[in-house]
């Protein structure tokens, strides 16, 4: 390793902190990037966990900012610990540039401090490269180095919002497009108070297909009401003004848009309108001057839902990685 990077992690010092009664602790110097909506201490004290909550903020004391957090959530009773609690994902987040040497840091006094709270597994789950791709890949060698084995690589989509949304879509789905716009389908941005009817229309529509939410609408109102500026409920209505197709959209910064719960029901297969969905999260996104709009993963107890992911492919998504990790401490 370079003389340069050792030099630079060796002024680095690594803040550790249990979550209190008002949740996980907040960094003692401000961030030198902007956190990702899951891995602010606010969000965290929403997500359910087992037991505490040990954050983890490396610090530049010479510039007087926080380079790099880990928040991690432990059951010493059960010996695991994992990243996130209950969330899309957790791990860690970084400044850009910074080195290897300094993640190595920071993970050292991670692992030191579960073990001393008798916690011998730990799980992170990572954000999709698309989101920080650098930092994705530094991440991942590190813990390549630390011999931490990837548990699930996943393929995740994302569309491109500076990119032509219709002239990227496959012809099929260009010709669905065109048939929900002749039929008068169009899209809205629809009023948070709407949020009860919203939920049971999108649970409805996955139950039609066995599929279940994976939060109960208590939380997701507590969300938008916790985090009203980056909570989106957007739909695409029929001419007679009933919902063709809904979804929660979030905003993990500003550059990503998660299209969170789409839905439609099987009524409406034959017009698709998630394709117009789709193209108004697009649109949407590009005028907000976002890179992302992340479309998920598609991955089932079983294994990849490959139907989801060609559908994926279809809209002009473009491919990329997603990886869970997991070591014995």
């Amino acid at each position: 390793m370079e003389a340069g990077a050792m030099g630079r992690a060796a002024a680095l010092v690594v803040a550790v902190a249990e979550s209190g009664p008002f949740g996980p602790a907040e960094p003692r110097l401000p961030l030198a990037f902007e956190s990702f909506l899951y891995l602010r201490p606010a969000h965290q004290a929403l997500q359910a966990a087992a037991g505490p909550v040990l954050s983890f903020y490396l610090e530049d004391p010479a510039a007087g900012r926080t380079v790099a957090q880990l928040h991690v959530a432990f059951d010493a009773a059960a010996g695991a610990a994992h990243s996130p609690a209950q969330a899309p994902f957790g791990a860690m987040q970084l400044a850009p540039g910074l080195p290897l040497a300094a993640l190595h840091l920071l993970l050292n006094a991670a692992e030191t401090a579960l073990r001393q709270r008798s916690v011998r597994r730990l799980a992170l789950r990572g954000y999709p490269f698309a989101y920080d791709p650098a930092g994705a890949a530094t991440l991942a060698e590190a813990l390549r180095q630390r011999h931490y084995r990837v548990a699930l690589a996943e393929q995740n989509y994302y569309l491109d919002p500076t990119r032509d949304y219709e002239a990227h879509l496959h012809p099929s789905e260009r010709r669905r497009l065109h048939k929900c716009r002749r039929a008068g389908l169009h899209f809205e941005q629809e009023p948070p108070f709407l949020l009860p009817a919203a939920y049971a229309f999108i649970q409805a529509c996955r139950q039609e297909r066995g599929q279940e939410l994976s939060l109960p609408l208590a939380r997701v109102q507590e969300l938008f009401r916790r985090f009203p500026k980056e909570h989106f409920l957007f739909s695409v209505r029929q001419a007679d003004g009933e919902w063709a197709a809904l979804t929660v959209a979030i905003q993990v910064d500003k550059q990503v848009l998660y299209n969170f719960y789409p839905a439609s029901p099987l009524r409406c297969n034959s017009f698709s309108p998630v394709v117009l969905l789709n193209e108004g999260l697009h649109a949407f996104a590009r005028a907000s001057d976002m890179a992302v709009l992340d479309l998920g993963t598609s991955t089932l107890d079983t294994g990849p839902n490959v139907s989801l992911l060609r559908f994926k492919r279809h809209l002009g998504g473009v491919a990329g990685l997603r990886l869970s990790w997991a070591r014995e401490l």
